[in-house]
């Protein structure tokens, strides 16, 4: 079952927000895209359960778009993120509706539409609810990911954890890396942010000086990750 660190920080959600634009299919759903329609390089965020407005989120996707990148942040959830404040949906029940499975599927019209428009090497970035296999995948404070799950892995992966995380604790990461380096015949990155809590890449108060480098270092070690598989 999900932590409740799923859901602290939840942010005000902007549908407005970005440098980008929202369109309404994009693969058969709804996305915000950012980046150059010539790049033969995209890259797919895929959001946590606060869905594609979050604002922090729209941030991430015009600078990975800097780096060359043409940008697909699908809407995954539907226009029904999780709503803390709904005590008729609680946590248990709206993931019922939202499985990572399910997004999974949807993710291949997703990418079928990236290579319709001339695109041929597609990376995938999740953040806790959600990343799918491609040619190269960055996960960012994982979710419920288990050990089999990291045996399947078929691409180059940078897993990125938190030092203070119930949902993937440090000593699960660990696990993640020794069974890559044992398993795997892909590239593999490994790294424990020091001092901070599950969601802090996505979640983070502009407030705070140290949560925010933080995550800007997590984002740098996010599109040198694609820069180094993806082109």
């Amino acid at each position: 079952m999900a932590s409740a660190q799923c859901c602290d920080n939840p942010p005000a959600l902007n549908p407005a927000g970005g440098e980008g634009k929202v369109v309404d299919s994009f693969g058969g759903l709804k996305a915000y895209l950012v980046g150059s329609d010539e790049s033969k390089a995209a890259v797919i965020l895929i959001s946590d359960i606060f869905g594609f407005e979050s604002p922090n989120l729209r941030k991430i996707a015009d600078k990975v778009a800097l780096s060359g990148y043409f940008v697909v942040v699908p809407d995954f959830l539907h226009g029904d993120p999780y709503t803390p404040e709904n005590a008729e949906r609680p946590r248990p029940v709206w993931i019922k509706s939202h499985a990572p499975k399910k997004g999974f599927e949807e993710a291949k019209p997703v990418i079928a539409a990236l290579k319709e428009k001339g695109v041929s090497a597609v990376g995938a970035a999740g953040y806790c609810w959600g990343v799918h296999e491609i040619q190269a995948a960055v996960v960012l404070h994982p979710g419920p990911i288990t050990i089999d799950d990291i045996k399947e892995v078929k691409c180059p992966i940078s897993i990125l954890g938190a030092e203070i995380d119930h949902v993937s604790p440090p000593e699960l990461i660990k696990q993640f890396e020794q069974v890559l380096s044992a398993n795997s015949g892909f590239a593999h990155f490994v790294k424990i942010f020091p001092g901070v809590a599950h969601g802090w890449s996505v979640r983070y108060s502009h407030d705070d000086a140290a949560a925010v480098a933080s995550a800007e270092e997590a984002m740098g070690d996010t599109i040198d990750w694609f820069n180094k598989n993806l082109k």
